[in-house]
């Protein structure tokens, strides 16, 4: 998967993560686009050291799945960090 492709994944999978839980997370297309680079990386890492699964192709619904649920763990984290630095 090309350099291109890795970003449009990011993007959708984070999207996607955004859909799935539920309340307000703040940030733009661009926090979104980071949160889902970082979830996708965060996914394939853990795809690749738990399961060993191949991530290399676009159109994999396991290259989906593993971004994705990496985009909902990053934003999670990313939700409690925001979250204890707005209740102050």
């Amino acid at each position: 998967m090309g350099f291109f492709g890795f970003l449009l994944l990011g993007l959708l999978a984070g999207a996607i993560a955004k859909l799935i839980l539920p309340g307000k997370q703040g940030g733009g297309w661009l926090v979104t686009l980071l949160l889902g680079v970082v979830g996708a990386l965060l996914g394939g890492f853990l795809g690749g050291l738990l399961f060993n699964a191949p991530l290399q192709d676009f159109f994999s619904i396991q290259t989906w799945l593993l971004a994705i649920g990496g985009s909902i763990i990053v934003l999670l984290i990313y939700g409690l960090i925001v979250g204890r630095r707005t209740a102050r």
